[in-house]
C-alpha cells in the first residue's frame, strides 16, 4: 500500500503510512458488518480475515499490526465497529475476543514473512494461509478458555466452519496482493 501511495499520490512517507492504517481500519469496520451468524457457533462469519491478511501483506508487519490494534482500540473505546455493530471493552471478553487478538498476530506474521514469498503465488498463499491459521487458533484457544468445551466441539464451533470461506479469502487476498505488488 505504501509503495502504491508513494508512487502515485503521496510523497510523504509518514502520511502514506497513516493513510494506509486508516484505510485498513475502515475496511475492517466494513468487513465486520458483512456478518453471517452460524446457528451452531457463537462466532459469525465476516470479511474481516480477508482485510487482516491484506493489511499485513500491504502495510508490512508493524503498520499491519498497528492497523489491527487501532481497529480494536476504536471498538473498545466505544465506536460500534465490531461485528453486529457492537463496541466496548467487554466485547474482548466475549467469544470473538480471541479472534481479535489473532487479527493483530496474523497481521504481524504476514507482514513479517510476505517479503520472503518473492511474489511467488504458492509461497504467498502459504504465508497468508498460515496467517489465517493464527487467527483461527487464537480464537479457538480463547473459546476453550471461556467456554471450557472439549477440543472436538471447539473445532466444530470455532475452527472448521471457517476454513472453506477463509481459504477463498486467502486466494483472493493473495491474488490482489500479487497484482498490486
Amino acid at each position: 500500500m505504501e509503495a502504491i501511495l508513494s508512487k502515485e499520490i503521496i510523497v510523504n512517507r509518514t502520511l502514506c503510512r497513516i493513510i494506509g492504517v486508516a484505510v485498513f481500519v475502515i475496511l475492517m469496520s466494513l468487513g465486520a458488518f458483512v456478518r453471517i451468524p452460524l446457528p451452531f457457533s457463537p462466532v459469525p462469519l465476516t470479511l474481516q480475515t480477508f482485510f487482516v491478511l491484506l493489511s499485513g501483506a500491504m502495510l508490512g508487519s508493524n503498520m499491519g499490526a498497528i492497523s489491527q490494534l487501532s481497529y480494536v482500540f476504536l471498538g473498545v473505546s466505544g465506536l460500534p465497529i465490531f461485528s453486529g455493530a457492537t463496541s466496548g471493552p467487554f466485547y474482548l471478553l466475549g467469544p470473538t475476543g480471541g479472534y481479535l487478538f489473532g487479527f493483530i498476530l496474523a497481521a504481524l506474521f504476514v507482514g513479517k514473512f510476505i517479503k520472503y514469498s518473492q511474489n511467488n503465488l504458492f509461497s504467498t498463499l502459504g504465508i497468508l494461509f498460515l496467517g489465517d491459521l493464527i487467527i483461527l487458533t487464537s480464537g479457538t484457544v480463547w473459546l476453550k478458555l471461556i467456554l471450557g468445551y472439549p477440543l472436538p466441539k471447539l473445532l466444530l464451533i470455532g475452527f472448521l466452519p471457517f476454513l472453506p470461506g477463509d481459504l477463498f479469502k486467502v486466494f483472493i487476498a493473495g491474488f490482489i496482493y500479487l497484482r498490486l505488488n
